[in-house]
């Protein structure tokens, strides 16, 4: 299926790695230029150098913030003045971190706010002049699949990722009379930094090796195994492009399976 992204530019915020590296590549595959972001400046120049041996595609890195207004703003203007356009976002950002309620005081909640809920809101709010300008665009929320079954292990998580599908689903109308179209894509148990470090916790609480904890999760899931940033990625590409333009307000999940929910 041709995705029609050739010569369209996108940014894609936490790529140096995991699932947003996987939805970079997919979309630098099919040739699309694409704008990288990550607080690393290491990790991200050797990430854009990476995709762009990898694809042949135009790839710039970017360092930026994902909890800081500024830093979002910077980027998004540096993309705007190099190309002058912007096709589609990919918001991502690491997750909060693990634990339950009593684990949790105000500072831990205001820094999971700004992280998971805000950065969403700010990112969005950043390119939308842009996107209203050109009457179209594109832009993916990367959340969790404890948007539909909590996880006991990331609270956090499960209450700040809720209110960004909210905000999808409410913005997807106000916005769609200016060509732009914005969904949520849901991981499942993915083979990333982020699931390891989860099944890892999981470990020591139940008191047993990390290769049992991944074992117990890949039994539950029908597929039989984890997915992989490149499945992931060839997902989220074809919901930024034209392929799916008649997609929006919607939750997509990629996850071989495992969720119980019908919705």
């Amino acid at each position: 299926m041709d995705l029609n992204v050739k010569g369209k530019v996108f940014m894609v915020a936490a790529a140096s790695k995991g699932l947003g590296y996987g939805i970079a590549e997919a979309l630098a595959q099919d040739g699309a230029t694409v704008c990288i972001g990550s607080r690393t400046k290491a990790d991200i120049e050797q990430a854009a150098q990476a995709l762009a041996d990898q694809t042949g595609s135009e790839v710039m890195g970017s360092v930026f913030d994902a909890r800081d207004k500024a830093s979002i703003d910077a980027w998004t203007a540096e993309v705007v003045a190099k190309y002058g356009r912007i096709d589609g976002l990919v918001v991502n950002a690491g997750g909060p971190p693990a634990g339950k309620f009593d684990n949790f005081d105000d500072a831990d909640w205001q820094a999971a706010f700004e992280l998971t809920l805000m950065s969403t809101v700010r990112m969005i709010r950043a390119v939308l002049p842009t996107m209203r300008a050109q009457k179209s665009g594109a832009i993916l929320t990367v959340t969790s699949s404890s948007i539909k079954e909590p996880i006991d292990i990331i609270l956090l998580s499960n209450v700040l990722r809720s209110g960004v599908v909210s905000l999808v689903k409410s913005l997807s109308t106000d916005i769609i009379s200016d060509g732009i179209r914005i969904n949520n894509l849901v991981p499942g148990r993915m083979d990333t930094d982020r699931v390891e470090s989860l099944d890892k916790t999981v470990a020591g609480r139940l008191g047993i090796s990390y290769e049992e904890s991944r074992a117990n999760a890949e039994a539950k899931i029908p597929s039989g195994r984890y997915g992989t940033i490149q499945e992931f990625g060839k997902m989220g590409a074809f919901l930024l492009s034209d392929a799916a333009s008649y997609i929006t307000g919607t939750t997509v999940t990629v996850d071989g399976g495992a969720m119980k929910t019908v919705w």
